[in-house]
């Protein structure tokens, strides 16, 4: 695959199974990877009470493969560990100076995911966004149905899995210094697919970020917030002549009016149309425009960039 021209190699190391992988499995894994100029990213094996550890780890993991790292969607979870980022944050910098590490956040304090017990013990409210059971509880508070239910917290996971959730654990101040670390990139987390009542990143990240954080709260500047959305990612990622407008680049565009772009997808209405995008345009065809899909499918399968 990596002869092909696969990005990469991913780990969930907070998910079974494979939160039971040794360190020095992985170093041994991601070895590989810097032959091919391949990167190494992961979802870190814990972001509350050991998010430092985790972050060591990782450090340690780039260090000892020589891979080029990315932690994904960089977080603090859990109201006891909001703050925990400013050491993190330091540990990153520091690693920086010697080796190619980067991470990526979304502009939430809302994370979502499987439902599973582990993540409702850092969160102050899990709402239910999918279940292939019970879809009819879609929207409600996971509280609110082991209530009604009269049941344990262990039974409500049974009946209702496999199922999605959004929990509310992070704090805001966390998520803005996060992004503002410089050269964080923006990424939603969001998979396309989700069913029920996802998450709003999907429909909301981006324009959040150049609504919200840019213009409205100044977190950096326009060129800054696009570049951190576009070029840095497809650089990170070898996505060639991707992220970038210049003469031979594939024409990825998307025109915005900067004085009005801003999310509009909420909780209750995920799926809502961002305010201020006015086309999108995928390998040069429109595919948005008055607020709709024109029904175009122009895209291409992108990788990692092969000599």
């Amino acid at each position: 695959s990596l002869k092909d021209g696969a990005v990469g190699l991913s780990t969930g190391l907070a998910y079974p199974t494979a939160i039971h992988a040794p360190t020095d499995e992985i170093v041994e894994l991601a070895a590989c990877l810097k032959d091919f100029g391949a990167l190494y990213t992961t979802h870190m094996r814990n972001e509350g009470p050991d998010l430092v550890d985790s972050v060591d780890e990782t450090i340690d993991i780039a260090r000892r493969s020589g891979a080029a790292t990315v932690i994904s969607h960089h977080k603090c979870v859990g109201r006891e560990n909001w703050g925990k980022s400013h050491d993190s944050l330091a540990h990153i910098k520091a690693a920086q100076k010697d080796m190619t590490l980067d991470f990526d956040v979304y502009p939430y304090t809302a994370t979502s995911t499987i439902l599973l017990k582990d993540f409702l013990s850092t969160s102050e409210k899990t709402v239910l966004t999918s279940s292939a059971t019970h879809p009819e509880m879609v929207g409600r508070e996971f509280d609110s149905i082991v209530d009604e239910w009269g049941c344990s917290v262990d039974e409500a996971i049974r009946r209702l899995s496999p199922a999605g959730a959004v929990y509310f654990r992070m704090d805001e101040a966390e998520v803005r210094r996060i992004m503002a670390f410089p050269g964080a990139m923006i990424a939603s987390d969001g998979l396309p697919i989700d069913e029920g009542r996802p998450h709003p990143r999907l429909w909301g990240t981006f324009p959040r970020v150049l609504g919200h954080y840019c213009r409205d709260e100044g977190v950096f500047s326009l060129e800054e917030a696009v570049h951190r959305m576009s070029g840095k990612p497809a650089s990170v990622f070898g996505l060639k002549d991707r992220g970038v407008i210049r003469k031979g680049a594939f024409a990825d565009l998307v025109l915005f009016n900067p004085k009005t772009v801003i999310d509009r997808a909420t909780f209750d209405a995920p799926e809502t149309p961002a305010g201020g995008i006015e086309r999108v345009y995928v390998n040069g065809a429109l595919v948005w425009h008055d607020l709709a899909w024109t029904g175009a499918r122009p895209g291409r399968r992108v990788g990692r960039a092969v000599a």
